[in-house]
């Protein structure tokens, strides 16, 4: 133990275990909330349905119905593609490391996430299922509020602070998704899209390990989203700060890292479980599946960010 001056005591042993799971925390949390999907948190689960992402793999994103376009025989089919898509530039420098972590992460999927979604879909009912996500959506609130008030979208900030005030009353805790019975809806705002709001420019293509495609200006918004949610320094810190309580007392920082990681990995596992048919035929739809996912990555952040 060490003393600073005009500082309580800081434990070191007791923290060194909890910090490195801290770290590990700032790459599996789910407070960030950048993958640009609507707010309405019912979802639509059909056979057949569009495939995502490994970490997108959310209920709110809807399968769309719109006809598949016509493409040129020279080109390979993109199934993420929709029509009227304008093409945009796909910087990838690290595409030799970035595909490895792709296989990676497929195979993880397909080894490991399904098969235990698979399990986690035959003991919870669906509407469990939507529960959890929806309350996992509503405490996620701040950052959202956040970056519309940063983008100076006042009216999405208004939309996101009515829907926390009544799904965490009358949805109880936000379990129910009572406010989009009154159209309470708005895109989802992150900091990612506040910084490409700004005119950053997305960077280099990067696939992180677990948690899927970024740009760089992306993945510095997810640590970001993640400072900007009060879970993680008023309830549960992994960010100490002396003059803010918290649920759990600062120095036992295993016990609050450790919830924070149950808790990501039972939001990760209900959220594969909600969209269990979203992989299914995409290995056969296409002869390039990582410059498909990669297409459709870069395009949903660019729409993002025109919205």
């Amino acid at each position: 133990m060490r003393t600073t001056a005009g500082s309580r005591p800081v434990y070191f042993r007791g923290s060194e275990y909890a910090f490195i799971l801290a770290v590990s925390l700032i790459f599996l949390s789910g407070c960030a909330t950048q993958k640009g999907t609507s707010s309405t948190l019912t979802p639509h689960i059909e056979t057949g349905a569009s495939p995502v992402l490994l970490t997108d793999a959310s209920p709110k994103t809807a399968p769309s119905t719109e006809p598949i376009h016509e493409t040129s025989l020279d080109e390979p089919l993109d199934p993420f593609a929709k029509p009227g898509e304008a093409a945009i530039e796909e910087y990838d420098p690290w595409e030799p490391l970035n595909s490895k972590i792709f296989d990676f992460n497929w195979q993880l999927d397909r080894w490991v996430l399904k098969p235990v979604a698979k399990g986690y879909n035959f003991v919870v009912p669906n509407i469990v299922q939507v529960g959890i996500s929806n309350f996992f959506y509503n405490i996620r609130v701040t950052p959202r509020v956040m970056n519309n008030l940063f983008q100076g979208k006042f009216k999405g900030a208004g939309i996101e602070v009515g829907r926390f005030l009544i799904n965490t009353t009358a949805g109880v805790g936000g379990v129910f998704d009572v406010a989009r019975h009154f159209q309470l809806t708005t895109p989802e705002e992150d900091t990612g899209q506040t910084l490409g709001f700004y005119g950053i420019k997305p960077g280099p293509y990067v696939m992180v390990p677990l948690l899927g495609p970024f740009t760089v200006r992306d993945l510095v918004g997810y640590v970001g989203d993640i400072a900007l949610n009060p879970v993680y320094w008023l309830m549960f810190p992994i960010i100490e700060i002396d003059a803010i309580p918290s649920v759990v007392p600062h120095p036992n920082r295993v016990t609050s890292s450790l919830i924070l990681l149950t808790a990501r990995g039972i939001e990760v596992v209900n959220d594969r479980s909600l969209n269990l048919e979203k992989f299914q035929g995409v290995e056969g739809s296409t002869l390039d599946l990582y410059a498909s996912v990669r297409n459709a990555y870069l395009q949903k952040r660019a729409q993002a960010i025109r919205e």
